[in-house]
């Protein structure tokens, strides 16, 4: 399958800086087919958005929906620490529903796997009232932070797994992982880096939240990642970086993951094709 062909998304982090209605028009504008938007956010330095059910936001965001076309597939974040969050994540689950996404992303600083377990499985039972499903993405400098961990986790909860590019080269996954559990992927967030993983936590997060790479343009061996995974899996470009923003403009950096996106999924296709030759 071509790039033309698979949907393609732009995520929140890659301009946290624009709210959702303005990330669904910067969306369109760059040829996107969806988005993924912020409904809580995750540091106090973070503005918040406000998706609730009645919202003036929330309206401004659908009507820019029907206007291009964008949709929004998944909604986030929630960090699972071992305390009792069903009071965050019902609301988030209320304002994913009016905007008509699928999975609600999740990581997890909580280190008690039976307890993390059970919260996950109240997430997943809960999720079904809204048409959202828990998708758990295992990071780097989490408690979560191998692909056969969070596959462990999602089987028995019941939810899926989000895989980011960058964690997954960070955490040392490798390809046999990914293919034994491409059944639980639902979607695939793309990015670029230097092959050499940073040098400690902090350099890690720096990295994961406001600098990471134009997909082709680093280490990663992007082509080989989603070569791996079903022709069909939508793709969303996560690739925040404030330092290129400043200089090309959000409108600028959104054209640019867009062709740089194309450019890796057509090389996957390539090498997919060469091994069914």
């Amino acid at each position: 399958m071509s790039a033309a062909k698979r949907c393609l998304g732009l995520a929140q982090l890659s301009l946290l800086q624009c709210s959702p209605p303005e990330l669904v028009s910067l969306a369109a504008a760059a040829g996107f087919d969806f988005i993924g938007a912020r409904v809580r956010p995750v540091t106090a330095a973070e503005r918040p958005y406000n998706l609730q059910p009645g919202s003036p936001m929330l309206a401004e965001t659908l009507a820019r929906m029907d206007d291009t076309g964008v949709r929004v597939r998944d909604i986030e974040f929630l960090l699972l620490d071992g305390s009792n969050q069903r009071e965050a994540w019902l609301p988030m689950m209320e304002a994913g529903q009016a905007l008509g996404a699928t999975s609600l992303t999740v990581a997890a600083s909580d280190t008690d796997r039976p307890r993390l377990a059970d919260t996950l499985a109240q997430m997943t039972a809960d999720g079904k009232g809204y048409g959202i499903v828990p998708t758990l993405e295992p990071i780097s400098y989490q408690a979560v932070n191998s692909l056969p961990a969070a596959a462990g986790l999602a089987r028995h909860a019941g939810c899926r797994i989000v895989l980011d590019t960058l964690h997954f080269r960070r955490f040392g996954g490798t390809l046999e992982e990914l293919s034994r559990n491409a059944d639980l992927v639902p979607m695939l967030q793309l990015c670029d880096g230097p092959e050499r993983r940073p040098a400690n936590r902090d350099g890690l997060v720096t990295e994961s939240r406001s600098e990471r790479g134009v997909p082709g343009a680093g280490g990663f061996r992007l082509a080989e990642i989603v070569a791996a995974l079903p022709a069909d899996m939508p793709v969303s470009v996560e690739a925040p970086s404030d330092s290129t923003v400043a200089r090309t403009g959000a409108l600028g950096w959104a054209m640019q993951l867009k062709a740089a996106a194309e450019r890796v999924l057509d090389e996957a296709a390539g090498l997919r094709a060469a091994v069914q030759r």
